[in-house]
């Protein structure tokens, strides 16, 4: 009988968080794009989804195999993009603008007070 071998997505070795996200291909489904486990952490996700590396996301995904737990860290995530955009003065990406609403829900009016 042969055994086939499939690779694991869980990091080997060190106690990582592994962030992923899933992403609308239209009439293919939601999925999780492949992912480069070196390249899997926050600061890249969050880099990747504001230059609009991914087209249409709709949740990002957190695990630690190490620790034995997983979470949907999609609110923090939408948070953290719309902090950094806000402090650079920039518009969110075409790609990422429904991701953050949806998850940070819609963005702050300022509204000035005339005296």
């Amino acid at each position: 009988m042969t055994r086939s071998v499939v690779p694991s997505i869980v990091p080997s070795g060190d106690d990582q968080t592994v962030y992923l996200v899933i992403n609308n291909f239209g009439n293919l489904g939601t999925a999780f794009p492949e992912t480069d486990v070196g390249e899997a952490d926050l600061e890249t996700i969050i880099g990747d989804l504001m230059s609009g590396q991914y087209s249409d996301p709709v949740r990002v995904v957190a695990f630690n195999s190490a620790e034995q737990w997983s979470a949907d860290v999609s609110q923090d995530v939408a948070h953290e993009i719309r902090r950094r955009a806000d402090l650079a003065g920039d518009d969110l990406a075409p790609s990422i603008a429904e991701f953050v609403e949806t998850h940070a829900g819609p963005p702050r009016q300022l509204s000035l007070r005339l005296i």
